[in-house]
């Protein structure tokens, strides 16, 4: 972190984002074309189809992949060097590798690092497998936590009655624990999705068609290889493309994950709504402030920030979903600028994952005011009631109710009055009289149970 950094990902969060460094940042995008250059090599000498490239000794392939395993801040320095002559930045890293075999047993083989490849062999399958890491490492785990504590909470509090609120205002009653589940099943339902994503590779030169290839070694089944290779990565193998991957699978990605976001930020206005009302009250830290003047306060400053950066990160993606799959003809270098906000882009789903858990964390129920809200909200009976009567064939009980009930306040004795009033079956009256709002939730608690589907 530096006071100077120009975005907040790596200065005011970057303790929190600094995991995503080892995925997304520029040092990263050199270690993973390193290691695309290197298993190319390695793959290359492994195959009697090319004879010009002699087998490697077992040592002689630890030593390559160490280059990738010890690959530090000094060697992404001496690329960024060699790029400064270059103007190159897959170059770079090609001549970044001969230079660091050309004193070895392996000087023999330098020829062959980037054989027949274009830049974006390299770059897709880096992209792709920086994408599936960083995902798989760090956002899941994230995404994973924040789901894990509000599934716990919802199965806590699945009895726990509250005034529930459409359009603002007051309605039929529910559970803090089955709202809450609301959230589970929806997260639930992405993150399945999110880790079935595909995550795709092309290895087919130029413009797609094995051109060099097939001239350099006519005998060759191209396509075999490629994909053996591109699989071999933990890719799934692209057979069909121009110069770039066509970043479909990038999309597909990128909305999967603005799906997610966008349940987090209903999650969190949910939350910052419960904490307004009262039903949540948020714990106190020692030598927090809430207010530069207003000494009470408590505000929900983790939803609040997990909402903005919630924004950030759909903006993001949303661009980057709908500019990667779109190149001119066989190519264009736009896709190469977008692709370097990808970091971004997880990067402040990352942030707003982290504090919506952050905030949760420091919730609990405030039953007080939960049950203040229901004993003053006789009138949501009025739906019980009206319903039970229609069943009994009373003739348009929702006008009659609406007419005691509708934009007013009543009590229980009013609301029981009306019940005791009318022509009901002895069972049917009496269960209505026994009906409060705290009761009358329906089988909520027991929906809690569909938030593992």
């Amino acid at each position: 972190m530096t006071i100077k950094s120009l975005s907040p990902l790596d200065g005011r969060y970057g303790a929190i984002t600094k995991p995503l460094g080892d995925f997304f940042s520029e040092w990263a995008l050199l270690k993973y074309r390193t290691h695309v250059e290197i298993e190319w090599l390695i793959a290359m000498a492994a195959q009697p189809e090319f004879p010009e490239v002699r087998p490697l000794t077992a040592g002689e392939v630890h030593f390559l992949r160490n280059i990738v395993t010890d690959f530090d801040e000094n060697a992404a320095g001496r690329i960024k060097e060699i790029e400064r002559t270059t103007n190159h930045d897959v170059k770079a890293v090609e001549y970044f590798i001969r230079e660091t075999l050309s004193e070895s047993s392996l000087s023999d083989v330098v020829e062959f690092i980037h054989f027949s490849c274009t830049s974006e062999d390299i770059n897709n399958l880096s992209y792709a497998l920086m994408l599936k890491h960083g995902i798989q490492d760090v956002w899941l785990p994230a995404a994973e936590k924040l789901v894990a504590a509000v599934a716990e909470k919802a199965e806590e509090l699945k009895d726990v009655a509250m005034l529930a609120h459409t359009h603002g205002q007051p309605a039929s009653p529910t559970t803090l624990g089955k709202e809450l589940a609301v959230f589970i099943y929806r997260w639930n339902r992405q993150l399945k999705q999110i880790r079935a994503l595909e995550y795709l590779g092309k290895f087919n030169g130029a413009v797609g068609n094995f051109n060099a290839h097939a001239i350099a070694y006519p005998e060759v089944d191209w396509e075999t290889v490629s994909r053996t290779f591109v699989e071999g990565l933990g890719l799934i193998y692209n057979p069909l493309t121009t110069q770039i991957e066509s970043h479909d699978y990038v999309a597909e990605c990128f909305h999967a994950i603005n799906r997610f976001n966008n349940i987090v930020l209903d999650f969190n206005r949910d939350m910052w709504l419960y904490i307004s009302l009262g039903y949540f009250k948020q714990k106190t830290v020692k030598g927090e402030v809430g207010s530069s003047t207003m000494p009470h306060k408590v505000n929900p400053i983790d939803f609040e920030n997990s909402e903005a950066n919630l924004g950030l990160s759909n903006a993001l993606l949303d661009h980057l979903a709908n500019k990667l799959p779109i190149s001119r003809l066989q190519r264009d270098l736009s896709d190469s600028s977008a692709q370097r906000n990808i970091g971004a882009a997880i990067g402040y789903s990352h942030l707003a994952l982290v504090y919506a858990a952050k905030g949760f964390a420091k919730t609990s129920v405030n039953a007080d005011a939960i049950n203040t809200h229901l004993a003053n909200a006789w009138e949501v009976i009025s739906e019980a009631v009206q319903t039970v009567m229609r069943k009994h064939g009373h003739t348009n009980p929702y006008d009659k109710l609406k007419e005691i009930t509708r934009g007013k306040t009543i009590g229980e004795a009013e609301i029981k009055e009306f019940i005791t009033s009318i022509d009901l079956p002895a069972e049917a009256k009496a269960r209505l009289l026994a009906l409060t709002p705290c009761s009358y939730i329906g089988i909520a608690a027991s929906l809690v149970k569909h938030r593992k589907s």
